[in-house]
Parts: structure tokens; C-alpha cells; sequence
């Protein structure tokens, strides 16, 4: 049964709960990093940074980017084992910075994982096309297989969280396997025609090439998502130790997964020949070369399924962060109260889900009745407003968290913990957004010329804005509502700052 509870104090709304203990650290982690999806990330990125970002040294590149993101995990975590939310973000910027930034960048986040929902959906559509084609000779239109993805995806989000995860586990672990193979594989031969050349694993090579600034962005593209560990708090065993270490664990493993899987993918081909492969006709050669050269070719058959396996478990990942901020927001009484009931059974946010369902259906509908194309507008628009709204968001948690300890648990700070860390991951998400506004129109392609993608940063600008005046008028003309905005977490992580306690509903869970 779900956990209904009405907070103290008679201000707040009522409250219906998440089902509590319903996934553990294995859970938690299929959930992230099915988000950041391995075989979506690598084979859609690293073609790119290879061909045209920076060259041989993408590897290097991951490096670079795990030690960002390690160092920005670090203060992540530490708000994460004083605060259990499903906001997530919203919830910890709003302790840290104030309710009004927190609202402003909780609206970021519902935006970004709204819309991340129906990226993802286009990439799964046009794999699923030309996979079915190329291997069963039926050629059907992609918005037949879109439709059948929404579908079983908001079928399965119905249920209790552990049967997502579940169900994505058995994906992820299919994906993983087959990328850990090749690459396996082409270490125990030796290498391709260069042997296992160290040139793309040197940290030098990360700022090198064509265009470094466009090798490192879709390098740390590679890992939108993992940050979502800590919406599942409230549905996880023991969240303030599950939630911290599955995200180091997801960011620290992913990277290490994917500095070893573009390092040996780059050593199968050689040096020149990933280049050449990069940037050709087809730059899956890259991966599909190496596969059917050092596996075979039954095993470029199954990579072709995985990479729609892979897809669809991402998008049914990015369902749950959207449902889960749909929900965070309207069980304290913004947008819809409605949007924060659970399922009496599950415990799911079944009403949340719902309407993200619809949301994407109607964002992949428009795409399909303009006569897009699924993987280059409906996929790369999308996640380029989606990234550019989360990084944003990522930024303002780093200095959320040097905020929240100056003010709150003097005996958890820490020189390196709660200042240094959060400081550096700070500066290092304002490197990366610089790195997406710099790239951006390289990165949509030919999407760059359409209507949309000229409106994107001006759909970030507003939707945040839009937040900073909800704030603002709540605190003016509704004080009751504002007090509430991002409070609403698990009782034993309730934070009361300096505010009376009567004024911070912490519901009983």
C-alpha cells in the first residue's frame, strides 16, 4: 500500500507517499545508469568526437570527464545523505540557495526530463527501423515503433519501480555485455593494425584535434542521468547509504567502462582507420568493424538489436525521473495536486506518469505530423534542450551545496567535502555549458537550420525565468505555498534551517 500522510502545520497538502523500499544499491544503479545508456552513448558520441572533436583522444576525453564528474559527486552525495526527495535537484537547490531559485531550477529539471522521454524515443524509433529492415526485410514507418515504445513504457511505469528495474537490468546488462566483448576481444588480439596504442588514453590528447571543445562536450554527454540515483530515495532500502554510493558507483564505473570501451574500439580499428570510420557514410563501422572482425558477424547482428534494447531502457529510465519531478512538484500543491497521488497498490506515481506519457506523446506526434526525421530532430533537438536545461541545473547544485553546509550541520563540514569539491564541480558544469553553447550548432547537425533549435536557448531562458516569478509570487502573495516549495522530503532528512518548525511540512513516511 502506498503511504498516504498529511504534514503538520495544516498549510501543506495532502501527501501520498512513493513505496518505500521497493529497490536496493543493484536497482538504484541499473535506474542511473540505464538513463546514461552505454551503447546509446557510445555508439552515437564517440563517432563524433572521434571524426570531429578530439580525434584518437576521446578517451582521454572520458577521463577527463569522469574526474569532473567524480569531483562534482562528491558534494552531490553529501546533500544526498542529509536530504531524501524525489525532486531531487529541486530539493537541494531549494535548501541550499532558497525556495525561489529551487523552484526555478526544479522547473528546468521537469523540463529536461519531460523532454528527454521523447529524444530518447526517436533514437529507439530509428533503430528499430532500420534494424527490422535491414535483418527482416519489413520496412515499416518509425512512428509505428515510437507508438509501441510509449506504450509498453507507460504500461510498465504503472507498477511498482522494482519491476522497471527489473526490467532494465536485464537490458543493461545485455548492452554491457556486448560493448565489454568487443573490447575484451580486441585486447586479447593485441590491438588492430597499431597494436593498443597509449596516444588516445594520454590526458594531453583530451584537448587536442579538430574541435577538443566538441570531443569533451559529448563526452560528458555521455552521462546524462546519472544524477537521477537520488530521485529513488524515498523508494529505496536504506537511502542514505544506497543513494551515495550508487552514484559513485555510476559515475566512477561508467567512466572507467567507457574510457576502456573507446580505448580498445579505437586500438581494433588503428588510429587512422577510426578517423576514416568516424567520419564516413555509416560511423557505426566503428563498432560493427572491430565486432565482426574479432567476434563475428552474428555478433554485429546482436549489437543492431541491443542498440534498440539499450535505447528503450534509457527512455523507460527517463520516463521515471520525469513522472518522479512531476510528482515532487505536485504533491506540494504546484501544478496539479492531483499530479502527487500514488497508486494505493504500487506506490507508483501513476497519475505523474500518465501525463508524461501524454506530454510525450504529443512532443513525438508533433514531430511525426511536421514530417521529421526521428533521429535528427526528434532525437538531437530534444536532447540538446534537455542537456542544456540539466547542466544548468547540475551548476546550481554544486554551489547548493557549499550554501546549504555554510548555513546547516556544522559537524558535516569539510574542507574538501562541502566546499572544495562542490566549488570545483561547480566551475567545471559552468565549463561544460560553455562547451554546449559554444558546440551546439555543430552538435545538432543539420537540425541547426530549423526553427526549433534557434528557440532553444531562449525555451531554457523562459522556462527558468518563468520559475524565478513563481517564486517571487508566491512569497509575496501566498507566503503558505511558498514555505512549502521543496520541503516536502522524509521525515528523518526533514531540514528546518532557521525557520519555525510549525512552517516546514515534513510529511510522515
Amino acid at each position: 500500500m502506498a503511504d498516504t500522510s498529511t504534514p503538520p502545520g495544516g498549510s501543506a497538502p495532502r501527501v501520498d507517499r512513493l513505496k518505500a523500499n521497493s529497490v536496493g544499491l543493484v536497482g538504484v544503479v541499473f535506474m542511473a545508469v540505464a538513463t546514461a545508456a552505454p551503447i546509446t552513448a557510445m555508439t552515437g558520441n564517440l563517432p563524433i568526437a572521434v571524426g570531429f572533436g578530439n580525434g584518437t583522444g576521446a578517451p582521454a576525453g572520458y577521463l577527463f570527464a569522469t574526474l569532473v564528474l567524480t569531483v562534482f559527486s562528491v558534494g552531490y552525495v553529501a546533500m544526498a545523505k542529509r536530504i531524501t526527495a524525489a525532486g531531487a535537484f529541486y530539493g537541494y537547490i531549494s535548501h541550499g540557495l532558497g525556495r525561489i531559485a529551487g523552484m526555478a531550477s526544479g522547473m528546468l529539471a521537469v523540463l529536461a526530463y519531460i523532454v528527454f522521454e521523447a529524444s530518447i524515443v526517436g533514437v529507439f524509433s530509428y533503430f528499430a527501423k532500420t534494424t527490422v529492415a535491414d535483418q527482416l526485410g519489413v520496412d515499416l514507418p518509425w512512428i509505428l515503433y515510437a507508438a509501441a515504445m510509449l506504450a509498453v513504457t507507460a504500461v510498465l511505469s504503472y507498477f511498482d519501480i522494482n519491476l522497471t528495474a527489473k526490467a532494465l537490468g536485464v537490458m543493461l546488462v545485455a548492452e554491457i555485455a556486448v560493448l565489454f566483448a568487443v573490447a575484451t576481444a580486441v585486447l586479447i588480439h593485441g590491438g588492430g593494425p597499431d597494436g593498443i596504442p597509449v596516444e588516445p588514453v594520454d590526458p594531453r590528447n583530451a584537448f587536442t584535434g579538430a574541435s577538443a571543445g566538441l570531443g569533451l562536450f559529448f563526452a560528458f554527454w555521455s552521462w546524462v542521468g546519472f544524477e537521477s540515483t537520488a530521485m529513488y530515495g524515498e523508494e529505496s532500502r536504506d537511502p542514505k547509504r544506497v543513494i551515495p554510493r550508487a552514484t559513485l558507483i555510476s559515475v566512477i564505473g561508467v567512466g572507467l567502462f567507457y574510457i576502456y570501451v573507446s580505448w580498445m574500439t579505437i586500438a581494433g580499428n588503428g588510429l587512422d582507420g577510426s578517423v576514416a570510420l568516424s567520419t564516413s557514410k555509416n560511423p557505426l563501422d566503428l563498432f560493427f568493424a572491430p565486432t565482426q572482425g574479432f567476434i563475428g558477424a552474428w555478433a554485429v547482428d546482436a549489437f543492431q538489436w541491443l542498440l534498440l534494447t539499450g535505447s528503450f531502457a534509457c527512455g523507460m529510465a527517463f520516463h521515471q525521473c520525469a513522472s518522479r519531478y512531476l510528482y515532487a512538484i505536485g504533491r506540494e500543491g504546484f501544478l496539479h495536486p492531483a499530479l502527487g497521488r500514488t497508486h494505493p497498490r504500487h506506490g507508483s506515481p501513476y497519475l505523474a506518469s500518465f501525463v508524461q506519457s501524454a506530454i510525450a506523446v504529443a512532443l513525438v506526434g508533433a514531430f511525426w505530423l511536421t514530417g521529421q526525421d526521428p533521429y535528427v530532430h526528434l532525437y538531437t533537438l530534444l536532447a540538446i534542450l534537455g542537456t542544456m536545461a540539466i547542466l544548468i541545473v547540475q551548476t546550481l547544485c554544486s554551489f547548493a551545496v557549499i550554501g546549504y553546509f555554510r548555513r546547516n550541520h556544522p559537524e558535516d563540514r569539510h574542507w574538501f567535502r562541502t566546499l572544495v569539491a562542490p566549488l570545483l564541480g561547480g566551475i567545471g558544469m559552468i565549463a561544460v555549458v560553455v562547451l554546449l553553447v559554444v558546440n551546439m550548432e555543430t552538435a545538432a547537425g543539420t537540425a541547426a537550420d530549423s526553427l526549433f533549435f534557434k528557440a532553444i536557448p531562449w525555451t531554457v531562458g523562459a522556462v527558468f525565468l518563468g520559475g524565478l516569478a513563481l517564486g517571487l509570487y508566491l512569497k509575496a502573495k501566498r507566503p503558505e505555498r511558498y514555505e512549502i516549495i521543496g520541503r516536502i522530503v522524509l521525515e528523518d532528512a526533514a531540514e528546518r534551517d532557521e525557520e519555525p518548525a510549525e512552517h516546514v511540512p515534513a510529511a510522515h513516511g
